[in-house]
C-alpha cells in the first residue's frame, strides 16, 4: 500500500469515527506525525493534500521543515514531543502550535520568546494522564493553577489539552478525564490518539489526533 493509499484510509476512518459519534465531518484534525522520516517521505502527503504535521524534535524538523513550508502553503507545524527550554526560540520559530507545555520554565521561556519574535503560537497543555514517572506532563490535579498560570501571567494562548495514555491499558478512562479536564478549565480542543488507538479517541472528544506509522510507516 502506497503512502498515499494509507493516508486515504486513515481519512476514511476518522470520517467513519466522526459519524458513529454523530460528531460533524471534519471536527477532528488529523496531525501526521512525521519524525523521524525525511523530506522525500513527506512530499507524497503533501501533494496528497495533507497540510497539517507533527514532529518530535526541534533540530530534525530545523532539517526538513523550512524548505517543505517554503516549498508548500498552509503548512501548519505542531510540536509533539518534549522542549527543552534551550529549544525555545528555535521552537517558536519555526513551529505553529506547541502541543507540550508541561512546566512553568517552559511555558515562560515561550512566552518570552513569542513576544521577541513577534509571533502568537497556541499552545496545548500537556497531561501526565496516567502519573507515569517516565512520561513528562503536569499531574491532573494541577491542570487548573497551571492553565490559570499560562493565561493568566504569560498571556500565553492555550488551546486545549494534550495527552499519551498508559501503553498496556485500555485508553478509554484516560481520555475520558482529559475531556473532564477540558470541560472544567474551558477548553475546547483535545489532542489526544495515536495509531492504535485514535477511533476510542474520537469517541471520547478527541479534536486532533496524531497518526504517524498509520500513514508512513513502521519507523
Amino acid at each position: 500500500m502506497t503512502v498515499e493509499q494509507r493516508l486515504a484510509e486513515v481519512q476514511g476512518r476518522i470520517k467513519a469515527s466522526e459519524k458513529s459519534c454523530n460528531r460533524t465531518t471534519g471536527d477532528v484534525q488529523l496531525v501526521a506525525v512525521s519524525k523521524t522520516f525525511g523530506i522525500g517521505d513527506i512530499r507524497p502527503v503533501i501533494a496528497a493534500g495533507q497540510r497539517v504535521f507533527g514532529e518530535n524534535r526541534v533540530q530534525e524538523s530545523q532539517a526538513k521543515w523550512p524548505l517543505l513550508k517554503q516549498e508548500t502553503s498552509g503548512i501548519e507545524l505542531h510540536l509533539i514531543g518534549p522542549l527543552q527550554s534551550n529549544k525555545a526560540a528555535d521552537a517558536v520559530a519555526l513551529f505553529d502550535v506547541i502541543e507540550t507545555v508541561d512546566r512553568e520554565k517552559i511555558a515562560a521561556a515561550l512566552a518570552d520568546e513569542m513576544a521577541r519574535q513577534g509571533r502568537r503560537l497556541r499552545v496545548y497543555i500537556q497531561v501526565n494522564i496516567g502519573m507515569e514517572t517516565q512520561k513528562a506532563g503536569i499531574a491532573p490535579k494541577d491542570t487548573p493553577d497551571f492553565v490559570r498560570y499560562c493565561r493568566e501571567d504569560l498571556a500565553l494562548d492555550v488551546e486545549g489539552l494534550m495527552c499519551i495514555p498508559p501503553a498496556d491499558d485500555h485508553p478509554g478512562p484516560y481520555f475520558a478525564l482529559l475531556r473532564k479536564l477540558s470541560i472544567e478549565n474551558g477548553l475546547k480542543k483535545l489532542s489526544m490518539g495515536m495509531s492504535g488507538d485514535f477511533e476510542t479517541a474520537i469517541q471520547f472528544g478527541a479534536t486532533s489526533v496524531r497518526i504517524g506509522s498509520a500513514i508512513f510507516g513502521a519507523r
